[in-house]
């Protein structure tokens, strides 16, 4: 009975997906460096509250999230994020240049 029970997850154990979530943000610096003075647009698998501690804590950066989406697979081997579905019906549409 132990073996037929190993084998079954064993089986199963290939048929585990993953998946993970993508985060756009608009970055601000609160730094008077011009080094950091314009805003940027940032793509990470960081959540909000991971990013803003990993890059200096609210003293230094603002960060609003514009847009978070699901990805299949993972992340390993830096592999790039998957595409944001909003961009991809916007280009279907026309609407977004492909440049």
């Amino acid at each position: 009975m132990k073996r037929i029970i190993c084998f079954s997850l064993f089986l199963l154990s290939f048929a585990a997906s993953a998946e993970y979530r993508v985060y756009q943000y608009y970055v601000r610096s609160r730094l008077l460096s011009a080094e950091h003075s314009k805003p940027y647009l940032v793509t990470s698998s960081l959540d909000p509250v991971s990013y803003v501690a990993y890059h200096g804590g609210d003293s230094s950066i603002k960060v609003d999230m514009l847009r978070t989406w699901m990805c299949p697979g993972n992340t390993s081997s830096f592999q790039e994020y998957c595409a944001n579905p909003y961009d991809t019906i916007l280009k279907e549409e026309g609407v977004l240049d492909e440049s």
